[in-house]
């Protein structure tokens, strides 16, 4: 299980690692580094997955610094944190963006 304090701690520039596939896809959702680092340390996890390969991964909700909600998936190897991001889409998410449309939270 992910620790949001240690995702915290660990939530420097130089510990992010962002794949080309990564950054493009920030770019196409026009979400920069910063936001993600901001949705990390004001967010709160929402979803554990535990059983995540190559390492156990976490969703966080948290603001852009847009004011948008956030979504970012993060994975943390003990050095480095590994991410995606996306806005949430209200057509698939409560109006909360915690709980997916149709299951249960």
């Amino acid at each position: 299980m992910i620790d949001i304090e240690v995702l915290r701690k660990a939530n420097t520039p130089e510990r992010i690692i962002i794949t080309e596939h990564a950054r493009q896809r920030l770019v196409e959702r026009g979400i920069t580094v910063d936001d993600v680092m901001t949705c990390i340390d004001k967010g709160e996890i929402i979803k554990q997955y535990e059983d995540d390969k190559s390492f156990p991964s976490c969703l966080i909700l948290g603001m852009s610094l847009n004011n948008r909600y956030l979504h970012v998936v993060v994975s943390y190897d003990d050095v480095y944190i590994h991410f995606t991001a996306y806005y949430p889409d209200i057509q698939q998410w409560e109006p909360d963006f915690k709980t997916r449309k149709g299951r249960k939270p």
